[in-house]
């Protein structure tokens, strides 16, 4: 079970290195470390499991975070009309996008960020993703708002780029132009 002693932080080499393609079909270490990465993010959810093993709840989990450099991809998040949704990617790759943006009203977060970074996060209002799910399927989905920002967030790990490299620097809370503000 992967645990916050697992999840390495902000000045690691990993998170700045760009992840390397998953060999498909995916070896079974490869699908165990998958199911492992959605298990730490569902049971970061857990009131639980986060007060028994020390978690910091997160909605999202990249591979480079846990220190394998692989492009694989965690996500458990309700959307804003509350439906759940849940994935576990391998190759996940970003085939369109908006020329609209959106942003997280409240800023965003990392488990791999031990400080709170203030400022808006300029993404793309509307992505579609092209994947493998853990089964070897191939995946292609449309997604919007929330969804987008995290699958963004989440992509830009398997990069080597961090959320607070998207702020303005000058002006954290410069709103970015032609933006969705997103509560959360």
């Amino acid at each position: 079970m992967i645990t916050m002693k697992d999840i390495i932080r902000e000045g690691h080499p990993t998170l700045r290195q760009v992840a390397k393609e998953v060999p498909i079909p995916a070896t079974d270490e490869d699908k165990q470390t998958l199911k492992r990465m959605i298990e730490y993010v569902i049971n970061s959810q857990n009131e639980e499991m986060v007060e028994k093993y020390g978690l910091r709840p997160g909605i999202g989990l990249a591979a480079p975070q846990i220190n394998v450099s692989k492009r694989m991809i965690a996500i458990h998040v309700e959307d804003e009309k509350g439906k759940q949704h849940t994935y576990a990617l391998m190759n996940p790759k970003i085939v369109s996008h908006s020329v609209e943006k959106s942003y997280l009203t409240s800023g965003e977060g990392c488990l791999s960020v031990d400080r709170s970074v203030p400022g808006y996060v300029p993404r793309y209002a509307r992505i579609r993703v092209k994947a493998v799910d853990i089964d070897g399927n191939d995946v292609d989905i449309r997604l919007k708002g929330l969804l987008s920002i995290v699958f963004q967030h989440e992509i830009d790990h398997l990069n080597g780029i961090m959320f607070y490299d998207h702020i303005d620097q000058k002006n954290p809370f410069k709103e970015p132009e032609n933006a969705i503000p997103i509560e959360r």
